[in-house]
């Protein structure tokens, strides 16, 4: 069917007939794809058990596996999946499901694509001009990531892969039928070019696949697919789908990429952009382009009602509207974004002009603040690699760049002319051409635009051209906007939410001096709460807004009130070599949102660039108001558009409550710590198993891993540790799922080297071969960790015993007061057995009398307990990091002589009384346990008195 062919058998689950039917299968792939010179793929299948196989090397290769037999799995599923092999379907709507299913990282279309892609990267990767690519690719990210930047050949065929179905899909956006479409110009834009469309598909990194043999089969059969859609009735907003599906969540995590919802990026642009034809916005981090989209959309709409003719408004729209991103992938999406935005009819006018995207792979953020682009008034670009690295280098003069649209197309024309095989070798061609067209009547300017012809001359010579063109835009226009007069009236956008922790450390390293360097750092205590989007805000402020320009962005909602925020909120962020200072003019507070569009809470900051008088009066930044608009509502999936989704919100004004303010910390607060970090899980926790009929020998249990569904690769990915050890190193353990309100449900159970009082062992320690069983399951583990650790420096007894967790706890004491680390509410229990150990996923501390821990019991528990911390702790969707933010509560020490103490104490061990009488059913989980308490303890005969009691506590 099409360019596959199916081999039916009946049961391929036994390996002796599988194997015979992949020979027969490879042989029927080999001739017809010989037969038609076209690729074909096998689907391998007993009806059940659906196998995806292309060829690799004249090699049949497994690339994909369909399981019907799965749980959950639907016909439908099936479907698709059939369908990202055959591409046979015409008129497809790309719909976000439909991209996800047929072109995301899970889709076999995409597993074939990139084994296909793989082998051509691996016969290929020594040709010069696919070195150069790639070398230059990764010097671009790895200025922009510094240790972020992951420099694999994985990575690099990934971008090629999602690059290249982005150039084609720009291309079937406009109407081209990309099945009869050269590959050649679907990779390099050519089409476009001819259109006098410039800036979106272009030749760049990625079009390396067609210097090898069988890359123009790899461009058709991608294009072929792709055709199966009708892009005639694509929304914007599929091109971030596309991306969010096929880039890893992790990858996007690393990079602080949330991508916003494009009725909150038109609300923010519109309330941001008020006189679009005489403000010039740009994004920073303009992701897939929702904002450019909207930035463009209001721009013309604005030309249109001023009756502005289409060409003067196009004219304009270059300059009005701009975007830089780091992520090529991105920028390649956001640029046919723009394009969407501008629109198949107004493109295809007959009074349009030229038009340029000026959408640019650059760093806004500039970690290492590259000022060696410019030397004495000039952009310097080297274009050496390797060992070659300083051999030669492009000059062009600060008065070239000027102008940003006749900059692009003097140094596209020097490269395409520089590519023709047709100039005479040896000698340069006549520039004077070039010069007359462009106006370029400075003398040393000509002289310098000739001598780079000459260098990108020789590089085409050395196969080492086709990407200078694209390499020297990009890097340039970030550099280019920062000058003084170049700046922007508005930024807009969504900057990355990359928190400190996670982070490299070489980055957390940049990341702390540019924090200090501008009043933003706060110290280690808060930082692994620190974001990169403040610093990433006070940089592009620098960097790109004009005097009096205004800002809008979408910020971690923390930024509004929590203490770690405090410099940034100041708007006094004092580089000792650029000082910045903002006016603040509101926010929007979009916590109580629903459903939640990002992993954490949002909200929206808008100011302005104050001017620096400095020594004059008034001279103070607005710091962020506490009034703040509150938005609350339930925003249904379909409400695309601001016009639809405002329907669905209510807007308020109220004031920022900011946490701590007035409040006297508990004595409790150095009392309570966090439990030990028993991970990786695999390594440590078990459950017994059953000895043999032999039995063990006094002392010993048997025991095998207890396995988790939330274990991380790579260690889900290791089989079960079973074996024996001598019972005193088997401990019960308390996770935060084995406490509920005034209670412990169950432990688990782990092996620990701890020997005596506080000895914690290791596989270098005197003490362990004392005892073997422990010596072999320890030393075992320590290998196991050692194999699949990341980059982590800490042996594993340092990883189980981090900053204390283990050894603070031992010996154990008779009485320990719990409570969950994270949660909706604030849940606490009493811990008797001296022997247990706490998890870092709950806090502890001690107790002196059992009336001491039911006290504490009683206060942290209370409702109003939960009420009044919400606002003091951290959060993500909602607040529930607990950590110690209930002691920032004034919880007084326990005073038996005091009444009211007393009394609270008093209610405390009734409530647990109560509670340990209750029975529950084995198959209800903690979270559903926890929610019955709740309401118990909301219908106690003493609910109301300790209500009052408590609140009078706190006060």
């Amino acid at each position: 069917m099409g360019a596959t062919i199916i081999e039916v058998k009946k049961d391929i689950s036994r390996p002796k007939i599988r194997k015979d039917a992949v020979a027969q299968l490879a042989k029927y792939v080999r001739a017809r794809t010989e037969q038609r010179e076209r690729r074909h793929v096998g689907i391998l299948t007993d009806g059940a058990d659906w196998r995806a196989y292309t060829l690799v090397n004249d090699e049949l290769n497994e690339v994909n596996h369909f399981d019907a037999r799965e749980r959950n799995v639907k016909t439908l599923d099936l479907v698709r999946w059939l369908e990202g092999v055959l591409a046979t379907s015409e008129g497809a709507a790309p719909t976000p499901d439909a991209i996800a299913a047929r072109l995301g990282a899970d889709s076999v279309a995409h597993s074939i694509d990139k084994a296909i892609l793989t082998a051509l990267y691996e016969e290929n990767k020594s040709l010069p001009t696919v070195q150069l690519k790639r070398d230059l690719w990764a010097r671009l990210l790895r200025s922009a990531l510094g240790a972020q930047f992951e420099d694999s050949d994985e990575l690099f065929i990934e971008h090629t892969l999602l690059v290249n179905t982005a150039s084609i899909i720009a291309h079937a956006v406009m109407g081209i039928d990309v099945k009869d479409t050269p590959p050649a110009s679907l990779v390099h834009g050519q089409l476009f070019t001819q259109a006098r469309i410039s800036g979106v598909v272009e030749s760049d990194f990625f079009g390396w696949p067609l210097e090898t043999e069988g890359g123009e089969g790899f461009v058709q059969d991608v294009s072929r697919r792709l055709a199966g859609f009708d892009w005639s009735r694509v929304e914007h907003d599929v091109l971030k789908v596309l991306y969010e599906s096929v880039i890893a969540a992790e990858t996007r995590k690393k990079q602080g990429e949330y991508y916003t919802p494009d009725w909150l990026a038109e609300a923010t642009v519109v309330e941001a952009v008020s006189d679009p034809l005489n403000q010039r916005i740009m994004d920073p981090s303009c992701g897939s382009g929702t904002f450019l989209f909207h930035g463009v959309r209001r721009y013309l709409a604005a030309a249109q009602e001023a009756g502005l003719p289409l060409r003067e408004a196009l004219d304009g729209l270059h300059d009005h509207v701009a975007g830089i991103d780091l992520h090529p992938v991105a920028v390649a999406l956001a640029r046919v974004t723009y394009l969407l935005a501008i629109g198949r009819k107004t493109l295809t006018s007959e009074e349009r002009g030229p038009i340029s995207v000026p959408v640019y792979l650059g760093d806004s953020l500039q970690w290492d603040q590259r000022t060696d682009l410019i030397d004495h008034g000039h952009l310097v670009i080297q274009t050496g690699t390797g060992s070659q690295l300083f051999t030669n280098e492009l000059r062009f003069s600060e008065a070239l760049l000027q102008d940003a649209s006749r900059f692009d197309a003097i140094v596209n024309e020097l490269a395409d002319k520089a590519a023709d095989p047709h100039r005479a070798q040896g000698k340069l061609s006549s520039l004077v051409s070039l010069f007359n067209r462009h106006g370029v009547s400075n003398a040393d300017d000509r002289d310098e635009l000739t001598e780079n012809f000459r260098v990108l001359c020789e590089l085409v010579d050395e196969d080492r051209n086709h990407i200078w063109s694209y390499y020297v835009r990009n890097l340039a226009r970030p550099m280019w906007l920062s000058r003084a007069e170049n700046r922007v009236d508005v930024l807009v956008g969504n900057p990355p939410w990359l928190s400190y922790r996670h982070m490299p450390e070489s980055m957390q390293k940049t990341f702390k001096a540019m924090m200090q360097d501008r009043g933003l750092w706060k110290g280690f205590e808060v930082a692994t709460h620190q974001d990169l989007s403040g610093l990433f805000i006070a940089r592009a402020v620098q960097q790109y807004l004009r005097v009096d320009g205004s800002f809008a962005f979408v910020v971690p909602n923390p930024v509004l009130d929590r203490p770690y925020w405090t410099g940034f909120r100041s708007g006094d962020w004092a580089d000792p070599d650029h000082p910045v200072k903002v006016d603040f003019t509101g926010s929007w507070d979009l916590r109580r949102l629903r459903p939640h569009f990002f992993p954490r809470a949002a909200a929206v900051i808008f100011g302005r660039r104050r001017p620096l008088s400095i020594g004059q009066q008034g001279n103070d930044p607005v710091a962020l108001p506490r009034r703040t608009e509150i938005w609350t509502g339930k925003i249904a999936k379909s409400a695309a558009r601001w016009e639809h989704a405002k329907g669905w919100i209510t807007r308020k004004a109220g004031e920022l409550r900011y946490p701590k303010e007035g409040l006297i910390s508990s004595p409790y607060r150095d009392r309570f710590g966090q439990g030990a970090t028993v991970v990786p899980r695999v390594l440590f926790f078990v459950e017994e198993q059953a000895a043999s009929p032999l039995g063990l020998g006094g002392g010993r249990v048997s025991v095998r891993s207890q396995r988790s569904t939330l274990e991380k690769k790579p260690w889900k990915g290791l089989p079960d540790r079973e074996g024996s050890v001598e019972k005193q190193f088997v401990r019960p353990v308390l996770l935060g799922e084995h406490v509920v309100p005034y209670r412990t449900m169950g432990a688990g159970k782990v092996v620990l080297p701890v020997e005596g009082p506080k000895t914690l062992m290791d596989g270098g320690h005197d003490h362990l071969d004392r005892y073997p069983d422990l010596a072999k399951w320890w030393r075992d583990a320590e290998r196991l960790w050692d194999d699949n650790r990341s980059s982590e420096r800490l042996s594993l007894a340092e990883r189980l015993d981090f900053r204390r967790g283990l050894t603070d706890q031992l010996p154990g004491a008779p009485l320990r007061v719990v409570y969950a680390k994270a949660a909706m509410y604030v849940t606490a229990a009493l811990v008797d057995n001296p022997n247990a150990i706490i998890d870092h996923k709950l806090y502890w501390g001690t107790v002196a009398t059992r009336q001491e821990g039911t006290y504490l019991l009683a206060v942290l528990n209370a409702p109003y307990t939960t009420e009044v911390v919400r606002p003091l702790m951290s959060y993500g969707k909602d607040e529930r990091d607990i950590d110690k933010a209930v002691w920032e509560l004034p919880i007084p020490d326990f005073d038996p002589a005091d009444a009211k103490h007393a009394r609270i104490a008093e209610i405390g061990e009734a409530e647990s009384q109560r509670i340990a009488e209750l029975k529950f059913e084995d198959s209800k989980s903690y979270i559903q346990i926890r929610r019955v308490l709740r309401d118990f303890l909301l219908s106690s005969p003493d609910a109301e008195e300790l209500d009052q009691l408590v609140t009078e506590l706190l006060g």
